[in-house]
């Protein structure tokens, strides 16, 4: 199945938020725990999100299957910070998210930024080092869930692009 990366229309909005949820939720837990995955579901408000994020300035690359519709998604910051790195979960395995890195390093080699970071997860952390990517540590943090702080870890990586 040939898929395209393109940029973000604010009709992808809900499409979006399906896949960071089914993503978080159906692919997390390879990795985290179920409290984990809740905590980490529960940070995401909606579609809302990516309509205000796009307005502000974030770059938002799509991949779209041979219908248009998104199956995966790269959101980054103006300052070079890859904030989102989601993959539907029927179309993981299929080169999208080398995809989506390669349009964001060429975007950013265009806007001239030094390097790209992000902050991976246990999952996404091989994807980001076959990219050039290299942590720089592990991150211990605790994510406020019901009434609680649920320990999580994810990893700060690093690419210099200059």
């Amino acid at each position: 199945m040939a898929h395209v990366v393109r940029p973000y229309r604010d009709d992808d909005a809900e499409a979006l938020a399906g896949i960071l949820a089914a993503a978080i939720t159906q692919i997390g837990p390879a990795a985290y725990s179920a409290e984990q995955v809740a905590a980490w579901s529960a940070r995401h408000p909606g579609a809302a999100q990516y309509r205000q994020r796009a307005g502000a300035g974030d770059v938002i690359f799509v991949a779209a299957d041979p219908a248009d519709l998104p199956v995966a998604y790269l959101l980054m910051e103006p300052d070079g910070h890859v904030d989102h790195l989601y993959i539907h979960p029927d179309h993981t395995r299929c080169g999208l998210a080398t995809q989506l890195l390669a349009a964001a390093e060429t975007h950013a080699r265009r806007e001239e930024f030094s390097r790209l970071y992000t902050e991976a997860s246990d999952l996404a952390r091989p994807v980001f080092a076959r990219a050039g990517y290299a942590a720089t540590k592990k991150r211990e943090f605790a994510i406020a869930h019901e009434g609680r702080d649920v320990p999580i870890h994810n990893w700060a990586m690093e690419k210099t692009l200059r």
